[in-house]
């Protein structure tokens, strides 16, 4: 004769199973889905820094001190005056979101693609700089202060017009994805300054490196 009992008790025992199972493969369809539409958000927000194209608009920008500096379509602008340090770029943003700029650093020289920021060095943007997607702008900062420690370095350089490297801490609209985009400045013909892009650090992610 059957035991009932033990075969009902083994069918809801399976009935249990199958259920667990059926609800642990939809939490995780369920993650996947929502990582799935979160980094969707986060392209869709996502700023990328770059020069601007040679052919782009010149940018006009004023300073703090009064003066006004154009910066034409891929270039950078390179000056001294009065103990005063200009430098400004012309960007355009490649990414599908506003870029926020947030801080920035210079060095003499070419940096290497290895090293990555010192974050304590940046210099905090002292106007709020934006460059909207798919369009450009521009990048400015001064170095006022003949006592900072990088000066003396900056001011050799700019007088003798050596390569420079500018890096760009910037954010989304959100303020999230905060990325540096480094930049080299290389001498042109006359006073042309030739902006180029060196490397995308990612602060806030994982590299895709």
């Amino acid at each position: 004769m059957a035991d009932w009992a033990t075969i009902s008790s083994l069918a809801t025992a399976g009935g249990t199973t199958v259920l667990a199972v059926a609800t642990f493969v939809s939490v995780r369809s369920a993650n996947r889905s929502a990582r799935i539409a979160e980094r969707a958000v986060q392209i869709g927000l996502r700023p990328v820094l770059m020069p601007s194209h040679l052919q782009a608009p010149p940018e006009k920008l004023r300073w703090l001190e009064g003066r006004w500096t154009t910066v034409r379509g891929g270039r950078a602008s390179v000056e001294e005056e009065d103990g005063v340090i200009f430098l400004a770029m012309s960007l355009r943003n490649a990414g599908a979101g506003i870029a926020v700029l947030q801080s920035w650093d210079a060095k003499p020289g070419v940096t290497t693609l290895q090293e990555f920021p010192n974050l304590d060095r940046f210099r905090r943007q002292q106007r709020d700089l934006y460059v909207a997607p798919g369009d450009t702008s521009f990048w400015q900062g001064a170095i006022r202060d003949p006592n900072e420690a990088s000066y003396p370095d900056l001011h050799q350089l700019v007088t003798a017009r050596q390569p420079m490297t500018i890096d760009l801490l910037y954010s989304d609209g959100e303020g999230g994805q905060r990325t540096v985009s480094r930049f080299a400045l290389d001498p042109g013909p006359e006073t042309d300054w030739i902006a180029s892009v060196v490397r995308h650090f990612n602060l806030d992610r994982a590299d895709p490196r």
